[in-house]
């Protein structure tokens, strides 16, 4: 059966980047959802309720009280998000839905490739992951243009030093030559995926983000690399 819609206040708005922001949704009292990690939550304004659109969640199936989402200012909605949401405002929420869960099993390893604000799902997955000490492997491949554009940076780091079993992994794809970066540059290939997935089958690929990058994911894991589709997870939006 499903479940109505909730009214949820905006008890706190962060600033991720300039154009990224994560809004936590207090939850209403006597409100105790079952839910899981890697769900979506859709949501509209109270004045505009046929505009609706969904968001991964940012936050885990542990942390209760609260869901989390972390919003690109981008389309009608993300922009008002962005630019207008404020603490005390007030958004109708629909119940998380999606099966884009995490495996957690001691044996997988779980390649989390996102592009842009698709790495919001894999904080929750790795949040939960780490509360809980699980053995599950986790490394997330992410693709950015320039450092400027890495949503969590301080948080998955922090969570790479606490948690032994996660490994965080940018490369920056529109970096002037002049840049300091460090690190990986260019797209991601088949070559960089291999470095990190030495035992393929274990391992279950995430992909999540705008459409190019989950469907040439798609191809490099199910073509170039040869894994059963059933070792593959995908969300895209738009």
């Amino acid at each position: 059966m499903l479940k109505q819609p909730e009214e949820m206040e905006i008890e706190a708005v962060t600033a991720e980047l300039l154009d990224t922001k994560t809004l936590r949704l207090k939850w209403p009292e006597d409100y105790e959802p079952e839910f899981k990690t890697g769900q979506f939550i859709t949501v509209y304004w109270p004045d505009t309720p046929i505009y609706k659109r969904a968001y991964s969640l940012s936050s885990c199936a542990l942390d209760r009280g609260f869901y989390e989402v972390t919003v690109k200012r981008d389309g009608k909605m993300g922009t008002r998000l962005v630019d207008w949401a404020r603490p005390g405002d007030k958004l109708w929420v629909i119940h998380p839905a999606g099966r884009f869960l995490p495996a957690y099993e001691p044996d997988k390893h779980l390649v989390c490739i996102a592009g842009g604000s698709g790495v919001t799902p894999f904080r929750g997955f790795v949040r939960e992951a780490t509360r809980r000490e699980l053995a599950t492997t986790i490394t997330i491949l992410y693709s950015v243009r320039t450092t400027h554009d890495i949503i969590f940076n301080g948080e998955f780091r922090a969570m790479e030093t606490e948690n032994p079993n996660f490994k965080f992994r940018v490369t920056c794809t529109r970096l002037v030559d002049k840049d300091p970066w460090t690190g990986r540059r260019g797209r991601i290939n088949s070559q960089w995926v291999r470095e990190q997935a030495t035992d393929l089958a274990n391992t279950v690929f995430y992909a999540c983000g705008p459409n190019e990058l989950v469907d040439s994911t798609e191809h490099l894991v199910l073509e170039e690399l040869k894994v059963p589709k059933t070792q593959m997870r995908t969300e895209k939006w738009g």
